[in-house]
C-alpha cells in the first residue's frame, strides 16, 4: 500500500473529484472578423489556435474555444459557442478529443471543418507496464499530436489549404505562411534531436498520458499515471505498479501539468524519493502568460535535459 502522502493525494481526489473543465470564452469576436474583411476561423484549443494564427497571419481572426488557464479536454460549449462554430467560415478542431466540439461541428459546421486528426493516423494512447486490463480512459487513439513538431508541421500545411479553399484569391500567402512556421518547427525538431541525444536516462514519468509522441520522436519512454484524459483518477493498482517502476529504475523526476491538480504527482514524487517537477503538454496557455508554442516547448527541452542527465 501506500504511505500517508500518496494515500491522502488518491484520498482527497476520489472524496471531491477534479474540477470539471470551464466554459471556454472567445479570443477575438466574429462580427469584427466580419466587418474587418477577415476570415472567422474558429480553433478548438490552443495548438490548433496558434498554428491558425501563423499561417492566417493578418487574413483571418481566430477565435479560441477554450480560454487561457483551462484544460481543454473536455470542455463544455454556450450557446453562443455553439453559434460561432456554426457561422464560421472554417473550423479546426481535433476529433474525439473535446466532445462538445464534435456535437457542434456535427450540428452545423462539417463541411467548412478541417479535423487535424486527419493529417495522419494517430497512435494507440496507451501501453501498460504490465500485462493486464485497461481502464477505459487508457483506450484508444493519443490526440496530443502537437507534441512532435513535425507532425505540428503537417498541421500547418493542412490549415494552409483549407484556409486557401475558402479564400482561393490568398492561397499563395497561406501557402507561404505555412512554409514559413514549417521552417520553425524543423529547427525547434532540430534543437530536440540534439539536445537528448547523449542522456543517461531515457524514462520520464507523467501524471498525464500526453507525451507518447514526443517520447516517440525523441527515442524516450513514457511512463504514465493516468490515462489520455487528466481529470480521471488513477486506480490504486495503478498508482502502485508506476511507484513500484518509479523506485526500481531510480527515477529522480515525475511530472506533473499546469493546467491540472499536481496533488498526486506530489505525493508519488514524496512517496518513492523524488522531485515533483513541471513538463507542460501545452494543452493551453495559462492566463496573462507571455508564452506561446515555442517557448515552452523549449522550456521543456531544457526540464527533460536536466531530468534526463543529458550532456
Amino acid at each position: 500500500m501506500y504511505s500517508g502522502p500518496l494515500r491522502a493525494a488518491l484520498t482527497a481526489l476520489l472524496a471531491v473529484g477534479v474540477a470539471t473543465a470551464a466554459t471556454g470564452c472567445s479570443s477575438s469576436d466574429s462580427s469584427a472578423a466580419a466587418e474587418n474583411g477577415k476570415l472567422d476561423v474558429v480553433a478548438a484549443f490552443y495548438p490548433l489556435q496558434y498554428v491558425t494564427q501563423q499561417v492566417g497571419g493578418d487574413r483571418v481572426s481566430v477565435t479560441n474555444l477554450v480560454s487561457p488557464g483551462t484544460e481543454p479536454h473536455d470542455v463544455e460549449l454556450n450557446p453562443k459557442q455553439v453559434a460561432e462554430v456554426t457561422d464560421a467560415d472554417a473550423v479546426v478542431y481535433l476529433r474525439n478529443f473535446q466532445p462538445a466540439v464534435d456535437d457542434a461541428v456535427d450540428g452545423g459546421a462539417k463541411d467548412k471543418s478541417l479535423d487535424v486528426a486527419s493529417v495522419e493516423p494517430l497512435k494507440d494512447g496507451y501501453v501498460p507496464l504490465e500485462e493486464g486490463e485497461l481502464h477505459e480512459d487508457e483506450k484508444g487513439k493519443d490526440p496530443h499530436v502537437w507534441l512532435d513538431p513535425t507532425r505540428l508541421a503537417g498541421i500547418a500545411d493542412a490549415v494552409a489549404k483549407k484556409l486557401g479553399d475558402v479564400d482561393p484569391d490568398h492561397a499563395s500567402e497561406y501557402t507561404a505562411n505555412a512554409k514559413a512556421l514549417d521552417t520553425k518547427l524543423t529547427a525547434l525538431d532540430g534543437e530536440y534531436q540534439k539536445g537528448l541525444t547523449s542522456c543517461q536516462e531515457k524514462t520520464i514519468v507523467v501524471s498525464h498520458n500526453a507525451f507518447g509522441y514526443l517520447a516517440a520522436r525523441y527515442g524516450l519512454t513514457q511512463v504514465a499515471i493516468t490515462g489520455l484524459t487528466p481529470e480521471e483518477e488513477p486506480s490504486a493498482a495503478r498508482l502502485a505498479e508506476v511507484a513500484n517502476y518509479a523506485k526500481q529504475n531510480g527515477v529522480k523526476e515525475i511530472f506533473f501539468e499546469t493546467l491540472v491538480s499536481p496533488k498526486i504527482a506530489e505525493a508519488l514524487a514524496a512517496e518513492v524519493g523524488a522531485k515533483a517537477e513541471v513538463l507542460d503538454p501545452i494543452e493551453g496557455i495559462e492566463k496573462d502568460s507571455s508564452d506561446d508554442y515555442f517557448s515552452v516547448m523549449r522550456t521543456n527541452l531544457t526540464t527533460l535535459r536536466g531530468a534526463l542527465q543529458c550532456q
